[in-house]
């Protein structure tokens, strides 16, 4: 056999050839990376209640739709933050968090609002429609860049999680107050999209609450806050996701005026060294040597 023919078996030969892919730099293997299954696990539920949320919002049920988005922000909430406890961050988890965030947070709550209340708008309910979903899109892709690179205590611009959950609320306060089936043509509602997608791409401050150790020893009153926090979520969660998403949605503009106010603003990107302030060292003529192979 030749040296043409060996070299053609041995590149057919699918396990030494992913054997060859291994090896990069210097003759050294790239070892097989897997993933963390818990944390990617609870995305992949909020995955699933987005496009849950997408098939009863093509079937007509509004009000279910509604409850699969915000059921998408329990699974959202719960993996970044068992990430946390257990160490097992990664680059992975944090694209394909946003890849489904973009569908759980942007399509769903989007094709919602649009089915329920945009459609007698026409060209600008769709509109309306398209900017929520690029605009969370752009908001997601920031958030990736900026990791590590801001403040920790805020988040810079509206959360996509948070917009979608003050669309689906609005589906659920409309069905508390005894109304049913679609609304009338409102502008309310429009211009409410239109000002959820340009506060997710701005840079008003909203808090992150990362800093929130529950795992730990708190005191008392902690304890007695969550369970009154619980009993009026059990009483009327309707209200109560109402009242909150639109309070966290306010909260962003209200603390970026008032620390304009004091003269304070926030500062939201770290400080970093000025490249351009730093000059290069004079170059210095140096005896050839030979290259090291």
């Amino acid at each position: 056999m030749s040296f043409s023919d060996s070299r053609d078996t041995r590149t057919k030969d699918p396990l030494r050839r992913r054997r060859h892919l291994r090896i990069a730099g210097r003759g050294r293997r790239i070892a097989p990376r897997g993933i963390y299954v818990l944390p990617n696990l609870l995305t992949s539920g909020g995955l699933f209640c987005g496009v849950f949320s997408i098939a009863q919002t093509m079937d007509g049920f509004y009000f279910t739709a509604a409850l699969a988005v915000l059921a998408a922000m329990f699974f959202d909430g719960m993996d970044g933050r068992v990430a946390r406890i257990t160490q097992t961050t990664s680059r992975f988890g944090i694209e394909f968090d946003s890849l489904c965030d973009l569908v759980s947070f942007g399509v769903a709550p989007s094709l919602l609002i649009y089915r329920w209340a945009l459609v007698p708008w026409g060209v600008f309910g769709w509109l309306a429609t398209a900017l929520f979903v690029c605009c969370a899109a752009v908001r997601l892709a920031r958030f990736n860049l900026l990791v590590g690179k801001t403040d920790s205590n805020y988040f810079v611009g509206l959360p996509v999680p948070a917009a979608s959950a003050a669309l689906a609320s609005i589906v659920l306060i409309y069905n508390y107050l005894g109304h049913f089936g679609l609304p009338d043509k409102q502008i309310a509602l429009l211009l409410v999209t239109y000002a959820l997608a340009v506060l997710m791409v701005s840079t008003v401050p909203y808090p992150s609450f990362k800093h929130l150790d529950l795992h730990k020893r708190q005191p008392l009153w902690i304890l007695v806050v969550a369970v009154v926090i619980l009993q009026l979520f059990v009483a009327r969660y309707d209200v109560f996701l109402f009242t909150g998403a639109m309070t966290y949605v306010a909260s962003g503009p209200a603390v970026w005026a008032w620390h304009r106010l004091r003269g304070h603003p926030i500062e939201l990107f770290r400080e970093e060294e000025d490249d351009d302030d730093e000059v290069d060292p004079p170059e210095v003529d140096r005896p050839r040597t030979a290259a090291r192979g």
